[in-house]
């Protein structure tokens, strides 16, 4: 369901335990976030307000956010204004989407001051602002004009704050079931059940349409009858009931999934557990995973179309080399028509034709007919054929170099493209993003794509050195650790440097993959089960994944070589003895 006044109206009655609350820090993480933070008796605490137009929300927050090294305008304001104050009230508004956090506390005189923060919930509206105890507008997130916008209030420093007015009907105003039934005016012959929500929500304030539309879900009713007067008070005590819920903190979450089992929504429902229950700290997870996933799925289709693009120039360019080798494949015919010309000079008509009738001395004198350029003698002919044939001949040597050059391009690409789609984090798509800044194969990509993530990855303990983002998958199999790369600038440096001489070396046979290493803590091999199980593993990391019967290669380290110039991950190796495992049956 949407964060709407309902939700709003638990939130700050939840949020009524921190009132006393002094305010110690302030943060601006981005252009849509403002993190509170305050102490109370003993404990450190964060109000997250987020003013996105998509997931604006206020609820108290355990998940840190990185922040700019300068703070903006709008947070220096607010750090001038309210650090050091404490929370005297936080008030919801009916079941408006605007909560009042009141400030009191001490100027440098002694004397008492009050100031008001009012967060304004409303979509694309959404804004923070910070007024006096005069109600005069200090400054607000975002400046709105009433003579450039559709709205009709200045929200803009030095004018008198008003609140939003909205026509909507209040439903704490007291409602009974006569008053919700006469308000929402509906024609019962003719208004079927799935045109409830927009009813409800378009008559009454901070209820949406996505709320009403799980109650009809809860209450099983086919959304293609038409509404009756049961239906409708149904409807009604549920509402009725559950903001009553609000006020006594008697309130739960469920979490909606779509086909294929992902969280889609969340919605209001009546608790029923014993267990003590945070909305705060529920909404906090359920959007923090919702961004989270949203970022990691934004950010790695901006990198999955630079790469693929990149890919497709390749493929364009391995196209076209082709094209020029099969023109190569005609050079020997030149130099034949050049040598069967300038043989027979002396028995040629010194005239312009447009073909010659020669016997081929190479082929048992069988006549061959030979194509001319009207324009020019015989002699200059021959000469254009052997300029062409020393032309192709020399293209042959270079476009022959450019093509082996090309397929090890593509290959590393491919490889490339292996690692994006086995990340599952932001943190895994920024080290393929700094791996492929490095490569000259997307340099005129990377040069134009401006980095938005910052991510850092913690060090893992089995790091040799510090100055190597080093975090590789780790297995434990029957007392043995195995080690497996998650990325190209990973398996090079799992393989070279990190692994030992008489450690044993994973990777699929032909088949892009993860470099995968069998850490032996003594020169004695393991028995034939551990490398079958540590095969399936390096199987279940590359892209043949999903086949039945994966070739897996396994040698010792000092075997595996990287040829000098060659791709991050790029390897040769020998004295290897392949498994055909399933991964499938990966442990």
């Amino acid at each position: 369901m949407a964060f709407d006044g309902i939700v709003t109206k638990a939130i700050t009655s939840e949020l009524q335990n921190v009132i006393g609350a002094r305010i110690d820090k302030i943060y601006e993480p981005n252009k849509n976030d403002i993190i509170l933070g305050f102490y109370l008796n003993g404990m450190n605490y964060a109000l997250n307000i987020c003013t996105n137009s998509q997931n604006y929300r206020l609820h108290l927050t355990t998940h840190s956010k990185p922040n700019p090294k300068n703070a903006p305008n709008f947070c220096m304001l607010l750090r001038k204004h309210l650090i050091g104050l404490r929370i005297k009230n936080i008030i919801s508004s009916n079941l408006e989407r605007v909560v009042t956090i009141e400030f009191e506390g001490f100027d440098d005189v002694d004397d008492i001051i009050t100031k008001k923060l009012i967060i304004e919930l409303m979509g694309r509206h959404c804004n923070i602002v910070l007024i006096d105890e005069n109600n005069i507008i200090i400054d607000s997130l975002r400046h709105i004009s009433s003579s450039n916008n559709e709205l009709t209030r200045d929200i803009i420093p030095h004018v008198r704050y008003v609140y939003p007015h909205t026509d909507k009907l209040n439903f704490l105003d007291g409602i009974d079931f006569d008053d919700f039934k006469s308000k929402l005016s509906i024609d019962y012959h003719h208004t079927c059940i799935d045109q409830l929500p927009e009813y409800i929500s378009n008559t009454f304030n901070g209820i949406s349409k996505s709320f009403v539309k799980h109650i009809l879900t809860s209450l099983d009713l086919d959304s293609s009858s038409l509404i009756t007067d049961t239906i409708l008070e149904n409807v009604y005590q549920y509402i009725a009931e559950i903001i009553l819920r609000t006020d006594t903190l008697n309130l739960g979450f469920e979490i909606l999934k779509d086909t294929m089992g992902k969280p889609k929504d969340y919605v209001l429902v009546k608790h029923t557990n014993s267990k003590p229950f945070s909305l705060n700290f529920f909404i906090d997870d359920y959007y923090f995973q919702k961004e989270s996933s949203e970022e990691f799925k934004i950010y790695r289709d901006s990198i999955s179309k630079l790469i693929l693009d990149t890919l497709k120039k390749y493929n364009k360019r391995l196209i076209h080399i082709n094209e020029k080798l099969k023109e190569c494949d005609h050079m020997e015919t030149y130099k034949l028509y050049g040598e069967l010309i300038t043989a027979n000079l002396y028995r040629i008509k010194n005239e312009n034709t447009d073909t010659l009738t020669l016997e081929n001395y190479y082929d048992n004198n069988k006549e061959i007919t030979i194509p001319l350029d009207k324009r020019y003698s015989p002699s200059h002919n021959a000469k254009l054929f052997f300029k062409k044939y020393n032309k192709l001949k020399n293209a042959l040597k270079i476009v022959g170099e450019q093509k082996e050059e090309t397929i090890k391009d593509l290959e590393y690409i491919e490889s490339v493209v292996y690692e994006l789609e086995a990340c599952h984090s932001i943190e895994d798509i920024t080290n393929v993003f700094e791996e492929i800044s490095e490569s000259s194969v997307f340099k005129e990509k990377t040069d134009k794509y401006q980095k938005k993530k910052h991510a850092k990855i913690k060090k893992s303990k089995l790091t040799k050195n510090k100055y190597v983002n080093f975090n590789p998958i780790k297995y434990t199999i029957d007392d043995y650790t195995f080690l497996v790369g998650r990325n190209n600038m990973e398996n090079d440096y799992l393989t070279l440097k990190y692994a030992k001489k008489t450690d044993l070396w994973f990777h699929t046979k032909d088949i892009h993959g993860s470099h995968c290493i069998l850490i032996l803590p003594h020169p004695i091999s393991p028995d034939n089960d551990i490398l079958v199980k540590c095969a399936q593993i390096a199987a279940y990391h590359s892209k043949a994944k999903n086949s039945s019967n994966v070739p897996v290669d396994i040698c010792e380290v000092k075997y595996v070589k990287k040829p000098n110039g060659s791709k991050p991950g790029m390897v040769i190796y020998k004295n290897q003895k392949t498994l055909h495992v399933n991964p499938k049956s990966c442990p």
